[in-house]
C-alpha cells in the first residue's frame, strides 16, 4: 500500500484544468484572442492589396524579413505559423470535447427548452467546419500554391488577382468571411464570459464590440475579393 502511494502521481495542474468543463473554455477563450488578433492584423496588411503591387509586394516581403538579423529569412512567419496551428488545435480539440460533454450531459426533457440556444451552437459548429475546410484551400491557394494554377512564386499581388479571378473562389473566400464574422460574434462574447470579463454594466458595451469587431473583419476580409471582381484591383 505504502509503495502504490508512493508511485501513485496526482495529475498535474495543466492536465487537471484541460479535463476540466471550465479549463477548456479557458483554452477557447485564450486561443480564441491570439486567433483575432492575428486576424485583426492579417486584415490589416490584405487591405494594403488597395494601394497597388508595389506596396503590397513590398510589405509581404517585410513579413518574411521580421526579426532580421537575430532571425532567418521568414523564421517569424514559421514561428507565427506554429502559434496559429496550435492554437487552431487546441480551440477545435477543446471546442469539440465540450460539444460531446453537452449532449451527453443534457437530460431528454430539456431538449426543447434549450432550443434558443442550440441555434448559436448549431452556428458555431458549422462556422467552425467551413472555416477548417477554408483554412485548408486557403493555404493550398495563396501559400503553397498547388491550387492556383495562374500563381508564380514571389508575386503575392498577381497571385492574389489570380486566384479571385475565378468566381467560386472569391463565392467561397465571402461565405468562409461570413461564417467567420458569426463565428466571432458569438466567440467574443463567450470568451469575455468565460474570462470573468462581463458584467451588466458593460454587456452592453461587450456586445457592440463583438458586433463591431464581427463587421469589421467580415467587411475587411470580403472587400479583397470583391475589388477584384469588380476591376478596382488589377
Amino acid at each position: 500500500m505504502a509503495l502504490a502511494t508512493r508511485t501513485a502521481r496526482s495529475p498535474s495542474l495543466i492536465g487537471f484544468l484541460w479535463r476540466s468543463t471550465v479549463g477548456k473554455k479557458a483554452v477557447m477563450a485564450a486561443t480564441g484572442l491570439i486567433m483575432l488578433g492575428y486576424l485583426v492584423a492579417h486584415m490589416i496588411g490584405n487591405l494594403k492589396i488597395f494601394f497597388g503591387p508595389g506596396e503590397f509586394d513590398s510589405y509581404a516581403h517585410w513579413l518574411r524579413t521580421i526579426g532580421e538579423p537575430v532571425l532567418h529569412y521568414e523564421w517569424f512567419l514559421w514561428i507565427l505559423r506554429v502559434v496559429l496551428v496550435a492554437a487552431v488545435v487546441l480551440h477545435g480539440v477543446a471546442a469539440y470535447q465540450l460539444s460531446r460533454r453537452d449532449l451527453a450531459a443534457r437530460p431528454d426533457k430539456y431538449r426543447r427548452t434549450r432550443a434558443r440556444t442550440s441555434y448559436a451552437t448549431r452556428t458555431m459548429r458549422w462556422g467552425g467546419v467551413i472555416l477548417l475546410l477554408f483554412l485548408i484551400w486557403h493555404l493550398l491557394d495563396l501559400t503553397t500554391l498547388d491550387a492556383n494554377p495562374n500563381a508564380q512564386h514571389g508575386h503575392p499581388y498577381a497571385n492574389i488577382v489570380a486566384s479571385f479571378d475565378r468566381w467560386y473562389v472569391a463565392l467561397f473566400y465571402i461565405v468562409a468571411m461570413l461564417a467567420l464574422g458569426l463565428h466571432i460574434r458569438h466567440g467574443f462574447w463567450s470568451a469575455a464570459q468565460t474570462l470573468g470579463a462581463n458584467s451588466p454594466r458593460r454587456d452592453r458595451a461587450l456586445k457592440a464590440t463583438a458586433n463591431g469587431l464581427a463587421a469589421l473583419l467580415t467587411l475587411g476580409f470580403v472587400a479583397v475579393p470583391i475589388g477584384v471582381l469588380t476591376g478596382i484591383v488589377r
